[in-house]
């Protein structure tokens, strides 16, 4: 990490501290104000030269300036970690009833008492180190730096690159040599193969990109597969992504030969998961001939780098099943490599003309200038343009930061800097990184180190590292957490950071990756500081001052990272589920991971989590989600006073929440959903920062519905469970739901089986302001059962607020008359799911009045409704709506599709459906009438439908 930050971090820490609280609870001790004066002190004069000390660590010849920083940077973390350790057991106490004062009874304030006078001390210990480190610095003769800072732009943080410069004529050679078949050798030869081979960020996966989606090289091969291979060459990952990308679109041929080889039932997601699960490289492998016999494909093998043939031998030999006329293109930095493979065409991808890196980099820096602007640095700005020497990831990396600097001064800055005399970086590429790194303010390159944690080539979620960040203190400012990381992560893309986006539906970024070269320049700023383990791309010896550990485990266990882990800040496991960690495992860990913010074991078969989880007295963030075999959550997990985010979501055996989850009063996420939870504590209300909480269940002698009125914080998916045991409308009003606006997935589970018709009855009673919830998009109903309209809000009033509602499910509602959910004029999928009292779907149903006045205004109903589907309606007899001809309706004129499934007495489809010009699919099924006429009276209507299904 880089040192000011972690320097400021502590910094901040020191001036935020109650001193005076402390020095009440710390009697007859060292002076605790002068202490941590004195390191407020030498922390400042230090900072002071900061910038200057990053900068000469990087030049050769200067490897006593990183061991300094490396000093500073361990006194730093340990003062962190022991004034975290200090004020968390204050604020915990302040939580725990107040029955002693430092009195050796009980053992809850003997052990606090004895922390609380053993800190000190150790902050006195650590002022002796910081002493001499500050004493250190003067020596080396550090200057101070004003940096000029960046001032941020008002347009979109992305830029769009709309073509790739200078490889018009390279593209045109690859695509030829993959088109042109040649002689077709005798049985048994070598696929051809062809190696793109170049330096780190010079374009040689985008070359072989543009090659790929080539629409000749489309049409001429059957099968297109890209695979990316990266440091590891694992036979098996490789092989299982040659087969799922063949069966992504694979015919009905391949898709019978692996049903018989696998001896699996079903669709194809269940045999790509039963590839994905096989552990037998002999099968995958087999698997893998199945697939491609015969076949004519293009196979990319982006990222190689092993020389070793053996690797590779298996592969080739079973590829050449595939028909002679296959073509493998191979991206490679290393001759070597390429020769290793056999590769009979060797295409070295040169650097970019100037004018071509001029084009490239002036695209991005003078991106949204005038062109008076543009006239006036294009001089300064062909200079820096040619330091870049050709490198398309340079030139686009520098493009980035110049694009931000306002006037040609920046720019001058820039030309002059003595970073370009660094020697220490590779193939010259980090030089124009080294430029962006430095023009980030501390805080964000703090954030872009840390991502030095994963390993090459691996889809970051945005999500997951913005919290990542938030869980190790690294977002500061007045803003909400999540939107500093937000905004930190949109400056760090902006500057080209980050590549590869994939976009969510409204056109966000949800995942992203890291350019090779990046990450490389990444690992080298941190030096060991992030680890890891399980690739060949990892860092193989730690320098003792890991801090961030990513653990691909495969086949090692826990002693395998014994002696990284007792400083670790960040502990991030990924098993896949192949080797569950034991409970003894984990008391092992636990027992040496005093330091620990971040701990995610998902997926990891543990079954069962010690209590000794509470000595974690620094977690931020917990991740136990998927442990399927997870029965119970320790008490202890309630002692993690600075728990950020808990995730215990599929967890499918954890049915019960425990007590004192109250104390997490800094939780921010609660994620729960996919458990089968029957109890939930009281105390949840004390939680009034939290803004996930996927499910929450009222239980008799646990949380009431009431516990949910302070959350108004709370934000996404709400699954609300066991209202049935609501006895008072008053709860109901105590919840405030009208007051959390970021709700968008409502789900109501009512779960009154077995209640007695008195109780069913005072249901009544109940009335759920819903309509004022402006966010709200997805509602569903479930599990009311009992009397004809069991609540009030199944009238009118409740469903016209209702205006933003896309998505509605009503479930197990036992309703005589269905809602009129025609006044929903946003409303684009609906579903009516087992209902057995509805005999009629009529004018109720589509929210029209029974008759029009003669000055009444076109009337539309379901104006948006796209999917419609009605399943298990035992009862239901008729669905009509009969238009006398004098009013002005128009009936679900977007709808496109629609499924009818199990209502055997239905009789015939209204006019509105049969007359539909929109629907494209229709699926009828076990509803025995109306099959009927599909096969008789509607076949005109069927035959209209591009995709209908009807089963008897």
């Amino acid at each position: 990490m880089a040192a000011d930050a972690v320097v400021s971090a502590v910094l901040e820490k020191l001036t935020s501290i109650a001193l005076d609280e402390i020095e009440k609870e710390v009697r007859r001790v060292i002076n605790v104000r002068r202490e941590v004066n004195k390191l407020s002190s030498n922390f400042q004069a230090i900072k002071a030269v900061l910038e200057d000390a990053e900068r000469q660590q990087l030049e050769k010849g200067k490897a006593s300036v990183r061991d300094w920083l490396d000093k500073l940077k361990d006194v730093s973390y340990d003062i962190d970690n022991a004034l975290d350790e200090w004020s968390t057991t204050i604020h915990k106490s302040e939580l725990e009833p107040k029955v002693c004062s430092f009195v050796p009874s009980p053992s809850y304030c003997f052990n606090r008492g004895k922390l609380l006078l053993k800190t000190p001390h150790k902050i006195q210990a650590l002022n002796e180190r910081l002493d001499v480190i500050a004493n250190e610095r003067k020596r080396y003769g550090f200057k101070e730096i004003n940096s000029e800072k960046p001032k941020r732009d008002e347009t979109t943080p992305f830029v769009n690159v709309a073509e790739v410069k200078g490889r018009v004529e390279d593209k045109e050679r690859i695509v030829n040599m993959l088109l042109n078949e040649g002689r077709v050798e005798e049985i048994g030869s070598e696929i051809q193969m062809i190696s793109i081979v170049g330096i780190g960020g010079i374009g040689k996966t985008t070359l072989a990109k543009l090659a790929f989606n080539n629409e000749e090289v489309k049409s001429h091969f059957e099968q297109k597969i890209w695979v990316c291979v990266s440091d590891t060459f694992n036979e098996m990952r490789i092989a299982k992504d040659i087969v799922k990308s063949v069966m992504g679109n694979a015919d009905k041929d391949v898709i019978e030969k692996l049903h018989k080889l696998n001896h699996t039932a079903g669709k194809m997601d269940k045999l790509m998961d039963a590839i994905e699960k096989m552990d037998k490289l002999k099968d995958v492998l087999q698997n893998l001939k199945t697939s491609i016999e015969g076949k004519k494909f293009l196979l990319v093998l982006d990222d190689v780098w092993t020389e070793q043939y053996g690797k590779w031998d298996q592969l080739k030999l079973l590829l050449s099943y595939g028909s002679q006329e296959s073509k493998i293109l191979v991206t490679t930095r290393k001759e070597n490599v390429a020769r290793t493979m056999g590769c009979s065409i060797l295409f070295t991808l040169g650097q970019l003309s100037k004018e071509e890196g001029w084009s490239l980099f002036s695209q991005i820096a003078f991106f949204g200038r005038s062109n008076d602007d543009c006239r006036n640095l294009e001089e300064i700005g062909r200079k820096i343009a040619n330091k870049c020497k050709g490198l398309p990831l340079a030139l686009k990396t520098l493009g980035g930061l110049m694009r931000l600097k306002q006037n040609i001064i920046g720019w001058q800055s820039v030309l002059e800097s003595q970073l370009w005399e660094l020697e220490e970086a590779e193939e010259g590429l980090f030089h124009p990184l080294m430029f962006s790194y430095f023009d980030l303010p501390p805080h964000l390159r703090q954030c872009f180190s840390y991502c030095a944690i994963f390993p090459k080539d691996y889809v970051i979620e945005k999500k997951m590292l913005i919290e990542l960040w938030m869980a190790q203190g690294f977002l500061k400012g007045t803003q909400d957490m999540e939107m500093v990381g937000e905004n930190n992560f949109n400056d760090l893309s902006m500057r080209f950071f980050f590549q590869d986006f994939e976009m969510d539906e409204n056109g966000g970024i949800i995942k992203c990756k890291m350019h090779d070269m990046v990450h490389d320049f990444a690992i080298f700023l941190t030096r060991g500081e992030c680890l890891t383990m399980g690739s060949s791309s990892s860092i193989q010896h730690s320098n003792g001052r890991t801090r961030h550990f990513f653990w691909m485990m495969q086949t090692e266990k826990t002693t395998a990272i014994q002696t990284y882990i007792e400083n670790l800040h960040t502990l991030l496991i990924e098993s896949y589920g192949r080797n569950p960690i034991s409970h003894i495992e984990l008391l092992k860990l636990f027992d040496k991971l005093k330091c620990l913010r971040i701990l995610k074991c998902s997926d990891s078969r543990i079954n069962k989590c010690p209590k000794q989880i509470g000595k974690l007295i620094h977690l931020r963030h917990l991740d136990l989600s998927k442990n399927r075999e997870l029965k119970k959550l320790p008490k202890a997990v309630c002692d993690l006073y600075n728990l950020l985010i808990l995730d215990i979501s599929g967890c499918y055996g954890l049915k019960r929440l425990p007590h004192r989850m109250g104390n997490l009063i800094n939780l921010l996420h609660l994620r729960n959903e996919r458990i089968a939870l029957n109890f939930m504590p009281k105390g949840l209300e004390k939680l009034t920062g939290l803004k996930t909480l996927n499910v929450f269940v009222v239980t008799h002698k646990g949380a009431a519905l009431s516990d949910l009125g302070n959350l108004n914080h709370l934000c996404g998916s709400l699954s609300i469970g066991g209202l049935g045991s609501v006895k008072d409308k008053r709860e109901v009003e105590k919840a405030q739901l009208q007051n959390k606006k970021g709700i968008t997935n409502l789900t109501l589970k009512f779960d009154l089986n077995g209640l007695p018709v008195s109780r069913a009855n005072e249901l009544e009673t109940l009335e759920f302001p819903l309509g004022k919830l402006p966010s709200l998009e997805s509602l569903t109903v479930d599990e009311i059962v009992g009397h004809t309209n069991p609540i009030v809000w199944a009238g009118p009033s409740w469903i016209t607020p209702l205006t933003n509602l896309k998505n509605m499910v009503i479930e197990g509602c036992q309703l005589e008359h269905l809602l009129p959910l025609g006044k929903l004029p946003s409303l684009e999928s609906l579903k009516v799911d087992s209902n057995y009292k509805v005999k009629k779907v009529g004018v109720e149903f589509l929210g029209i009045e029974t008759s029009l006045s003669p000055s009444s205004s076109s009337v539309f109903a379901f104006p948006n409704l796209k999917s419609l589907t009605f399943n298990l309606m035992g009862e239901w007899e008729e669905w009509d709506y009969e238009n006398r001809g004098e009013e002005d309706i128009t009936i679900m004129p977007r709808l496109s599709s629609l499924t009818i499934n199990c209502c055997p007495k239905l009789k015939m489809l209204p006019d509105y459906i049969l007359q539909s010009t929109t629907l494209q699919e229709l699926r009828i099924v076990y509803c025995p009438i109306i099959s009927k006429r599909c096969k008789e009276d509607y076949q005109p209507f069927i035959n209209r439908i591009p995709h209908s299904k009807v089963l008897d």
